[in-house]
């Protein structure tokens, strides 16, 4: 069916006459703070006491925004006899925001929960090379990173807990059981069974 002509700029024409009939409504910024969606991407925050230095957002950012620095410590062994171990010192994080096109890449391929969305949007500056925030900055939007939405009550247990829940039932039926047994006390000796009251012995039975 062909639409018929005009129809779309009659449609536009009514949104127009609508919203001329209402009330502007204007904020205040800044001193009224906007109300943003929760998933908003303001600023990426860096939780440093959970990177290991791996440098895979490094590696996946298709700007290259991200500089890492880091350096390696020997680890004493934890018991007698054993093994020292390395480990990586993280010495720089710092991401450069003029370059940043704020695709999300790097806090989906992070392994270990060390990068986060922070709604955190003033970061405004005169100059351009002073949108390179070091870890210090990052670690202070940290703070400003929304607490996540609540599980739905009818989605499927995580994997993780339903095997730390199984783990802990199977532990405390062992707990259980192994109080019923101790509680019973030792079973009596088995011995011959005594005769029964009343039926007659060998010796009474030849004579």
């Amino acid at each position: 069916m062909m639409p018929i002509p005009g129809s779309g700029l009659a449609k536009g024409l009514a949104v127009t006459l609508r919203t001329m009939t209402k009330r502007s409504h204007t904020a205040q910024y800044p001193d009224v703070q906007p109300e943003l969606p929760p998933r908003t991407r303001g600023v990426i925050a860096l939780f440093e006491e959970n990177c290991t230095v791996c440098m895979l957002c490094a590696r996946e950012c298709p700007d290259w925004c991200i500089y890492i620095d880091s350096h390696k410590e020997t680890v004493p062994a934890a018991a007698p006899g054993g093994r020292e171990r390395s480990r990586n010192v993280l010495d720089r994080f710092a991401i450069d925001f003029s370059l940043c096109m704020y695709c999300g890449i790097c806090i989906e391929v992070c392994p270990f929960d060390a990068l986060f969305w922070s709604p955190e949007f003033e970061y405004a500056e005169t100059d351009i090379l002073e949108l390179t925030h070091e870890r210090d900055k990052l670690r202070q939007w940290m703070w400003t990173v929304p607490a996540p939405p609540a599980l739905d009550p009818a989605a499927e247990e995580p994997k993780e807990l339903a095997a730390a829940r199984k783990a802990a039932e199977k532990a405390e039926a062992a707990a259980a059981a192994a109080a019923a047994a101790e509680a019973a006390g030792p079973a009596a000796p088995s011995g011959p069974a005594a005769p029964e009251t009343g039926a007659p012995t060998p010796g009474e039975a030849d004579a």
